[in-house]
């Protein structure tokens, strides 16, 4: 009786899909750099097929239409729509890239963030966003960017290899666009850390505790939904764009095998990092309560 009840539960379960993918970001945002990939579309579409085959309702968000506004106003939606035992897939293709930490939250002094059409999301306002969903709600996340998962990124990343381009803000153009936007950029952090209402934890310092829930939700404070992060690449690496799919995606892809993989999210990242090459080792973090959800098959809802 207690299966049949637990099942009936599980079968009423929620899921939603935003599925990102930039080829390219507006020049007048960037200070004239308007930073080419050729993948990430390719990569937003394949995540969307996969949560519609899992029976999600997916969004995909490709490249003009990747603003802030657009990517905030997705999760803001889905943060309402969805309760405890519901599933929601974030995912994100495209260039990583820095701005200065100015509400020191960051041992660094750098914010990490992804390059948007429009602008940059920082990290503060990404995390902030995900702990405003209910408790209960599990999120899988997952990066295909530079965008680093750890506390410092100390040593510039590796040149890539001949001809293979790069998903990273060229730390030039990184500062240039920083000049130019500094009051926005600023105000940003300041309102996330204004909104939060508490001393602002380093988020980065909590996704660091790699599959330890405990440890991150003691960094992070409360945060009630699940959330598991499977990132592209090291903090000292760079992940790769591609013809077809970024290199991540590709043998994330490959792993998952039209739903054919039967392990759990551990063995998923195992397997996929497996497969990658040493230049590109993709990392694992979790926040709240994820222990149970680390368990489930990926891309369960």
């Amino acid at each position: 009786m207690a299966s049949q009840s637990t099942t009936t539960a599980a079968s009423k379960a929620r899921g939603l899909a935003l599925n990102i993918g930039l080829n390219g970001v507006s020049a007048a945002a960037y200070g004239g750099w308007d930073g080419p990939l050729a993948a990430c579309e390719f990569d937003a579409h394949d995540m969307a097929a996969i949560a519609r085959a899992r029976g999600m309702k997916a969004t995909v968000l490709l490249t003009k239409k990747a603003t802030r506004a657009n990517m905030l106003a997705g999760m803001r939606s889905a943060a309402k729509a969805l309760k405890s035992g519901d599933f929601f897939l974030l995912t994100y293709s495209g260039h990583g890239g820095q701005v200065p930490d100015t509400n020191g939250d960051e041992p660094d002094k750098q914010d990490e963030t992804w390059c948007l059409y429009d602008g940059q999301l920082i990290d503060d306002e990404l995390y902030f966003e995900l702990s405003r969903f209910k408790a209960g709600v599990r999120i899988l996340m997952l990066s295909d960017s530079c965008h680093s998962g750890s506390v410092a990124r100390e040593l510039a990343p590796p040149p890539p290899p001949p001809g293979q381009r790069v998903k990273l803000m060229p730390a030039s153009v990184a500062r240039r666009v920083y000049e130019e936007h500094q009051a926005f950029y600023d105000k940003l952090q300041a309102d996330v850390a204004s909104a939060a209402r508490k001393a602002f934890v380093d988020p980065d310092a909590a996704l660091a505790q790699v599959g330890a829930a405990a440890q991150a939700s003691a960094l992070v404070g409360k945060f009630n939904p699940a959330v598991v992060l499977i990132s592209g690449c090291q903090d000292n690496q760079t992940s790769m764009d591609g013809e077809h799919n970024g290199a991540f995606t590709e043998q994330l892809l490959k792993i998952w095998n039209r739903g054919g993989f039967n392990g759990d999210y551990n063995a998923f990242h195992a397997r996929i990092r497996a497969g990658m090459p040493r230049s590109q080792s993709p990392n694992l973090f979790v926040l709240g309560k994820a222990a149970g959800f680390l368990k489930q098959k990926p891309f369960t809802v």
